[in-house]
C-alpha cells in the first residue's frame, strides 16, 4: 500500500488523515501510431503522478493521488476507430462533481496532471474557480515540463520518440517492435498564422497523418525514456511540494 495513492488505501488509513493537495491524473484513449497502446496517455500520467507523489510525500507533502480519468477530448479524431471522446462540457461536469467533494471535505487544493494535448483545462478551471472560491485549482501538462530536444533526436507530439521511449521504460510489454511503427509523418496546414502558432484551429487527425503518429519514433529507447521520466518526475514532484505547502493567502511576492 502506497499511502499517497487513494486507490490503494482504505477507510482505516484515510479517515483521520490531513490532506492538503489532491492530484488528478488525466489521460485519453486513442491510437498511438501502430506500435503503442491506446492507453499510452493514461499509463504516462498515472506513472508520473505516482512517482512524483512518492517524492513529495517523503518530503512532507500531505498529498493524495486520485484515480486517473482515462477519457479525454478527441473531437478532431472522430473517424479514428475507437478513439474515445468526451466533450469539454463533460470534463466540466466531472470536475465540478469532484471539486464539490474536495471542497466539502476541506481539501482545498487540486492539481490536474494532464497527459493529453487535446485536454484544455484553463477555461474550465477559470469558471470553476468562481464557483468554488476557497479552492486552489491548477493543472500541469507534464509533457511541457522539460525541453524534449535535450533528450530526443526527433521532434513530435504524438507517439513520437519521446512517448515511445517512455512506454519502452514504463510498459515495454505493450509496445510492438519499432519495425511495426509508421514514420509519424505529418502534413502542415497551409494557413501561415496557424503554422506560426499565433492562430489556431483543430487538427483533423486523419487528414494530417496516415498512421495516427506525429513524430518519428525510430530512435526511441528504454534508456532515453528512463532518463526523461526521472527528470520529469523530479520537476513535477517539486511542483507538488510547493503547491501542497503553499499558503493560499500569501501566494504572491
Amino acid at each position: 500500500m502506497r499511502p499517497y495513492i487513494l486507490a490503494e488505501n482504505n477507510w482505516y488509513d484515510i479517515k483521520d488523515r490531513v490532506i492538503d493537495l489532491a492530484v488528478l491524473p488525466w489521460g485519453a484513449v486513442e491510437a498511438h501510431n501502430y506500435h503503442l497502446p491506446y492507453s499510452a496517455d493514461i499509463i504516462e500520467s498515472d506513472s508520473i503522478a505516482a512517482a512524483a507523489a512518492e517524492k513529495a510525500f517523503n518530503n512532507g507533502a500531505k498529498i493524495i493521488v486520485l484515480p486517473a480519468i482515462p477519457y479525454g477530448v478527441n473531437t478532431g479524431q472522430s473517424d479514428i476507430k475507437l478513439d474515445m471522446n468526451i466533450n469539454p462540457s463533460t470534463q466540466y461536469a466531472i470536475l465540478n462533481d469532484l471539486i464539490e467533494v474536495l471542497n466539502r471535505q476541506n481539501i482545498y487544493k487540486l492539481l490536474i496532471l494532464n497527459g493529453h494535448g487535446g485536454n484544455d483545462f484553463k477555461p474550465l478551471l477559470r469558471e470553476l474557480g468562481l464557483k468554488y472560491p476557497k479552492m486552489f485549482l491548477s493543472y500541469c501538462n507534464w509533457f511541457s515540463t522539460l525541453p524534449k530536444e535535450k533528450y530526443f533526436e526527433h521532434n513530435g507530439d504524438h507517439a513520437d520518440e519521446m512517448e515511445t521511449s517512455l512506454l519502452l521504460h514504463l510498459a515495454p510489454h505493450l509496445v510492438l517492435p519499432l519495425s511495426k511503427a509508421g514514420a509519424g509523418s505529418a502534413k502542415k496546414i497551409k494557413i501561415s498564422g496557424i503554422q506560426e502558432g499565433w492562430a489556431w484551429t483543430e487538427r483533423k487527425w486523419s487528414k494530417v497523418t496516415d498512421d495516427t503518429g506525429i513524430g518519428n519514433p525510430v530512435k526511441a529507447s528504454k534508456e532515453k525514456g528512463e532518463k526523461y521520466f526521472n527528470d520529469v518526475v523530479d520537476k513535477v514532484a517539486q511542483l507538488f511540494i510547493e503547491i501542497a505547502k503553499a499558503n493560499v493567502n500569501d501566494l504572491y511576492e
